[in-house]
């Protein structure tokens, strides 16, 4: 391969410091943070919002709207494919609500108050409760703040070892010789 060949090949990419980047790039982490618990506080606050909304008055439900909702007491499955005397009892314990006009939270009232908490598939959303969403959401955040805080500190540490390792030695002349007719080989 003659030079002029050698040279229309791109050199390396050299890594650029990205110190004063990093420096910037600070608030930018810390706006997606903030950015992060606002959304949560919405998603929590959003289901509260979600579940009064379809408790309002003048909504009509469905027993599979409900069925999707409830548990079989004593399959500890969803009433929607639960099949048992007792998903037949609930079935229609919930038909006798819908045709009397009952609404969706007033429904779910009356299936807590004749079998208990246990016949809700998710947990309400106020009280001790409220926990278990609040605490996936807790660690999911705890997961992003801590990639955050480590994750310059890696990147600089492999960019120190990186500086640290001793660039390769340059091609003797032989093994250039052999590289050039590798490379002619192939043009």
């Amino acid at each position: 391969m003659s030079p002029a060949g050698r040279a229309s090949i791109a050199p390396p990419l050299r890594r650029v410091p990205l110190r004063g980047h990093l420096q910037r790039g600070q608030p930018a982490v810390k706006a997606l943070v903030a950015l992060l618990l606002c959304l949560s506080a919405s998603a929590v606050l959003g289901v509260g919002v979600s579940t009064a909304a379809t408790g309002g008055a003048g909504t009509h439900t469905s027993l599979p709207a409900i069925e999707r909702q409830a548990m079989c007491v004593t399959c500890k499955i969803p009433l929607q494919v639960a099949q048992s005397p007792q998903a037949n009892r609930e079935r229609a314990f919930i038909q006798g609500l819908i045709d009397e006009g009952q609404t969706e939270a007033q429904i779910k009232r009356a299936l807590v108050s004749q079998y208990g908490p246990a016949v809700l598939g998710l947990p309400s959303t106020h009280g001790f409760d409220l926990v278990a969403y609040l605490v996936p959401l807790a660690a999911i955040l705890a997961l992003l703040a801590t990639l955050a805080l480590l994750l310059p500190r890696w990147r600089r540490r492999a960019r120190a070892q990186a500086a640290q390792a001793a660039p390769p030695p340059p091609l003797g002349s032989t093994d250039a010789a052999r590289l050039d007719a590798d490379l002619a080989r192939f043009d």
